[in-house]
C-alpha cells in the first residue's frame, strides 16, 4: 500500500470565506500516483471546517446566514471564550461544519457523488492556515 501526504495552506483575508479545494486536492492525487483508495482531507486549525458539498453561491450564501444565526460573531462578550479573543463563534461554526472528509478513489479519480465537491471553510481568517490532505491505496 501507497502512503502520500501534503499541507494545502491558505491565508483568508476576511473573517469567513468557502473555499472549493477540490482542484487541488486532485492535483494531489495525481501526484500521489494511487488508483484505488482514500483521500482524507481535514483542517488542522480549530476555527477552521473541511466538508463536501454543492459548489453554488445560493448555498454558501444560506451557509453563511445559517451559521451566523447559529453562532453569532457579535457581540462577542456573549461567550466565555472571547475572555482576550473575539473568535468563540469560529470554534462553533466548525463543530457545525466538521473537521474532516474522507473521499473514495476509483480508477485514479475521486469517486464523487452528483455536484459533490471538497470545501475549506474559514470562520476566523487573517493568518495563515492548513489542511492535511492523505491518501492510502494501491
Amino acid at each position: 500500500m501507497k502512503s502520500y501526504r501534503k499541507e494545502l495552506w491558505f491565508e483568508v483575508p476576511t473573517r469567513r470565506a468557502l473555499i472549493n479545494i477540490t482542484p487541488q486536492v486532485d492535483t494531489c492525487l495525481q501526484e500521489s500516483g494511487i488508483k484505488e483508495g482514500l483521500v482524507l482531507v481535514n483542517a488542522m486549525h480549530i476555527t477552521a471546517s473541511v466538508f463536501i458539498n454543492d459548489d453554488e453561491a445560493g448555498l454558501h450564501h444560506d451557509y453563511e446566514i445559517w451559521l451566523e444565526k447559529l453562532a453569532p460573531h457579535a457581540p462577542v462578550s456573549q461567550y466565555r471564550h472571547n475572555v482576550g479573543e473575539d473568535n468563540a463563534d469560529a470554534h462553533m461554526k466548525r463543530q457545525i461544519m466538521g473537521r474532516e472528509v474522507v473521499v473514495a478513489v476509483t480508477d485514479g479519480r475521486l469517486d464523487f457523488g452528483t455536484w459533490e465537491r471538497i470545501f475549506y471553510g474559514e470562520f476566523d481568517g487573517g493568518r495563515r492556515k492548513r489542511a492535511l490532505v492523505k491518501i492510502i491505496g494501491e
